[in-house]
């Protein structure tokens, strides 16, 4: 394959007709949105891209948050090759090709940045078939993903990167987008038609700015853009949409139906997403996390029954995979309900995040060596198993965290038992103290 592949430095003027969204891709990590956990003065990976000390990484996150554009913007500000390439139409032939330029590049004294979009898609095969490359530094790797890598991408590959996840946009941001977008191209709008774009692309911007296309295309000459003309226009880009994953509008009145506990509605949504050509594995991966963060506890099949559909639509595929998805929907619809666990994990979350990282508590430390045991390691742990009730009467928080309460069970479906028996649990433990 030839040197045509790589990029130089020259930027190249887009056509006219290019997507508004391709137009005002931003070029500096300044004009990126949203994502100051990474981008911001002092972070980590700025400090990198600033230094040029750029390494392989897996960029995570939902759709049009910015994955490619911040791939582009660090080849652009280290001086590097920029080499798009796609997991859907690329196999293991343009992936030697592609490394083969790179390695002769690299020779010259050129830099390689080989941008992989949804680097889920790609087999096992396909993923090895970057390492020894990425190993000897003809390329600096950079994946883009919707999926948990933990899942997705090759524990080989996933060791030689860094991941980063990248955050759904606020409201707050996609305003701020529209509004800019609006600016640099003379599109009168008005502030009510800008909060409903935000709240339709749901924090993709590359949703926003392609609703906001349509509407300026189809206004009368001379008039505002009004928030209605943006609900046509938002309905006009949800039937081009061939992916299916901004779709959200849709997944949410899926999500809310099934949270509601009606099965009729839920079956309908179901079918509305599928009869339109919505990736059925999306709507799996949805139905899995409602089972988790929904019902949760209070019925714990639901969780089995949603993976169980997951993996019957991918043995049986269309048109027959659909009916394990309705199957599932109706089950979830009609099960009891709780966000115990979903809101326990957000409190917990919370306490990580603000709260000091305080040391493992001595007595739930493993002992393996003699100076461990004499540092206090282990002293005072109480083997449960030993115990008549199996239950010790031990703290196991760090010390600024004694007493917290997390998960608080809800009294519904599975989850009456489940605090029948923390309950119990833990007048056992205050016993124990009381006698003590």
């Amino acid at each position: 394959m030839s040197g045509s592949l790589f990029s130089d430095d020259t930027p190249k003027a887009l056509p006219a007709d290019a997507p508004l969204a391709e137009r005002l891709r931003p070029g500096t990590l300044d004009e990126i949105l949203g994502q100051e956990h990474l981008l911001g003065p002092g972070k980590p990976l700025r400090t990198a891209i600033e230094r040029d000390q750029v390494p392989s990484m897996i960029l995570w996150g939902p759709p049009g948050v910015g994955k490619t554009t911040l791939a582009q913007v660090i080849a652009k500000t280290t001086k590097s090759d920029f080499v798009p390439f796609s997991a859907v139409t690329s196999g293991i032939k343009e992936i030697k090709e592609v490394m083969s330029a790179a390695e002769r590049s690299r020779r010259l004294g050129r830099r390689t940045i080989l941008f992989v979009d949804e680097i889920h898609r790609f087999n096992k095969a396909q993923q090895d078939a970057f390492l020894p490359h990425v190993e000897r530094g003809n390329v600096v790797l950079i994946g883009a993903t919707t999926e948990n890598p933990s899942f997705e991408v090759n524990s080989a590959l996933l060791s030689r990167a860094r991941v980063f996840v990248l955050n759904a946009l606020t409201d707050e941001h996609v305003q701020a987008l529209v509004l800019r977008a609006a600016g640099t191209e003379n599109i009168p709008i008005e502030d009510s038609a800008i909060t409903t774009i935000a709240s339709i692309a749901n924090g993709d911007a590359r949703t926003a700015l392609n609703i906001l296309e349509l509407a300026a295309q189809t206004r009368s000459e001379g008039s505002k853009i009004t928030a209605e003309a943006v609900q046509q226009a938002a309905q006009r880009q949800l039937l081009y949409d061939k992916g299916g994953e901004e779709h959200y509008n849709i997944i949410s009145a899926l999500h809310k139906s099934l949270r509601n506990s009606d099965v009729q509605a839920s079956l309908y949504w179901l079918a509305r997403m599928l009869e339109a050509g919505e990736d059925p594995l999306y709507v799996a991966r949805r139905l899995v996390r409602f089972a988790s963060e929904d019902i949760g506890l209070a019925d714990n099949q639901a969780l089995r029954i949603a993976l169980d559909a997951k993996q019957a639509f991918q043995f049986i595929g269309l048109p027959e995979g659909k009916l394990a998805l309705a199957q599932c929907v109706i089950y979830l619809a009609a099960a009891p309900k709780s966000n115990s666990v979903y809101t326990a994990y957000g409190e917990v979350a919370g306490d990580v995040g603000q709260t000091r990282n305080d040391p493992v508590p001595l007595h739930i430390r493993n002992a393996p060596t003699g100076l461990m045991k004499g540092l206090g390691y282990g002293k005072g742990y109480q083997y449960a198993h030993e115990l008549e009730d199996k239950i010790a009467d031990m703290d196991c928080l760090p010390d600024s965290l004694k007493g917290r309460q997390y998960y608080h069970p809800q009294n519904a479906g599975e989850e009456v038992e489940i605090k029948r028996r923390m309950d119990e649990i833990e007048e056992k433990k205050r016993k124990k103290r009381t006698s003590g």
